[in-house]
């Protein structure tokens, strides 16, 4: 697999074990060609992860090897990495390493890192997120281009009150649209106005967008999946490789992109060009910080005038205050009414 390499990333020497082992079979792609990208991709990789608690996605032996998602710092991580102490849902802890050079990036990728999972939150704060992220996920019997048709939506919708949001792929079929906030809300506060944000999409699109959270109700819409902004939920980052065969990665895109750009033009192979030619689409977004409470206000309308209130969490998380049943509808059927 070859003797060991060193690379310079941002001024820092990064040790590269094995680098001509196959992480990608189906193209060829080695370690050093996985390093090699994130080098190349560096400022925009770091600019998505910057002083965020970042889970990793790793692959040692590839992508048709097994993997694993690492929540906790490695013990062997340098000690020029910084970390940060977040709390899960379930009151355990960890802490987690957070990128501040390129060189951590290049470093993970040593040990198998193909996608990197940043928590909506920088380490000087780990209870307030500062990005509203909002997750298209087409269904089964729907495709990219029915996660196009709705991201057009959410762009008018965001715009109405006074947010912009920066798009991109996510690797598969959908798409993430990225919302810059200002660090004062706590992540059941953020969750709120995901969910007032999807059902503004459900009244505008009813037969193409739901936030229904059981599958046996979704049908063949785009799930805006509000519970990505509970909180230990994560998304890729733009740039991260996603572990498929042809190692496409998730791409930022301009909004004028969205619909003309398609999944596959971005791929380890193809993304250090399109980044040389036009740098990091979304280097902008540090930039802005906008309030929440045009989507908190719209979030109490609803409850006050139309009675929707939360909605479930994931199963593995405790039962939060104000939520409904956690039962999916076709068992709650089944089950006697609750004694009075």
């Amino acid at each position: 697999m070859g003797d060991a390499v060193e690379l310079e990333a941002g001024g820092r020497t990064v040790r590269l074990s094995s680098p001509d082992k196959i992480f990608f079979p189906e193209r060829g792609f080695t370690k050093l060609d996985l390093a090699r990208y994130y080098l190349a991709v560096g400022p925009g990789i770091l600019r998505a992860l910057r002083n965020r608690p970042t889970m990793l996605e790793r692959y040692p032996e590839g992508v048709t090897g097994e993997s694993f998602f690492q929540k906790r710092a490695p013990k062997n991580t340098p000690d020029w990495i910084p970390t940060a102490h977040i709390t899960f849902p379930s009151g355990r802890s960890a802490d987690e390493m957070c990128p501040t050079e390129v060189g951590a990036v290049v470093w993970a990728a040593q040990y198998g890192t193909l996608t990197f999972h940043p928590w909506p939150v920088r380490r000087d704060d780990v209870d307030r997120p500062d990005e509203l992220r909002i997750d298209l996920d087409p269904q089964p019997g729907t495709d990219y281009e029915d996660a196009v048709r709705a991201a057009h939506e959410l762009h008018a919708v965001l715009d109405e009150y006074g947010l912009r949001g920066w798009p991109k792929t996510s690797g598969g079929r959908g798409i993430h649209v990225f919302v810059p906030i200002e660090p004062r809300w706590t992540f059941t506060q953020v969750r709120r106005a995901a969910i007032a944000v999807g059902r503004e999409m459900e009244r505008r699109m009813p037969e193409h967008v739901t936030i229904n959270w059981w599958k046996e109700e979704r049908g063949q819409r785009i799930f805006l999946d509000y519970n990505q902004t509970a909180r230990d939920r994560t998304i890729a980052s733009a740039y991260s490789v996603r572990p498929r065969p042809h190692a496409p990665v998730s791409a930022p895109l301009r909004w004028e992109e969205v619909g003309v750009a398609h999944p596959q033009d971005f791929d380890l192979a193809s993304m250090p060009a399109r980044f040389a030619e036009l740098g990091d689409v979304h280097a902008d977004m540090d930039d802005h910080a906008y309030s929440l409470e045009p989507l908190l206000e719209l979030a109490r309308k609803d409850e006050r005038d139309h009675g929707l209130g939360d909605l479930p969490y994931p199963p593995e998380y405790p039962k939060m205050p104000g939520e409904p049943r956690r039962v999916q509808p076709s068992r709650a059927r089944k089950q006697p009414p609750a004694a009075t």
